[in-house]
């Protein structure tokens, strides 16, 4: 549905689910930023018939923002792959303005999967 959203319907993902400190050295390797994150996308160009991106999300991570919102963990981990989706389509989180686009996006992709918020 993300990719829908971002007009890159029929593209395929490869989802890794890892630990904090394993998507943290992949924030510090390839964004040159050590700090812990939810997810990191890399665009792969869906040549060959592969998947057209991967995105690395972290599980701990969901796991603990869940717990402290009490927000459902299926939704959290369901978030940063709507998350990661997005920015393979283009959208960014860095500017207020883009951000406030990405929560949108985020809000309408999650409804039209009717993903559960609350435990």
């Amino acid at each position: 549905m993300a990719l829908e959203h971002g007009g890159r319907a029929g593209e395929g993902l490869s989802i890794v689910f890892v630990d904090d400190p394993e998507l943290a050295a992949m924030h510090a390797e390839w964004l040159d930023d050590p700090t812990p994150t939810d997810v990191i996308s890399f665009d792969l160009g869906a040549e060959d018939g592969g998947p057209m991106g991967e995105l690395y999300v972290s599980t701990e991570r969901a796991r603990a923002v869940a717990s402290r919102r009490g927000l459902d963990i299926v939704r959290e981990h369901l978030l940063y792959v709507v998350h990661g989706a997005l920015h393979l389509c283009g959208h960014d989180d860095h500017e207020p303005r883009e951000r406030a686009r990405m929560r949108r996006a985020e809000r309408v992709v999650l409804a039209r999967l009717a993903a559960p918020r609350r435990k």
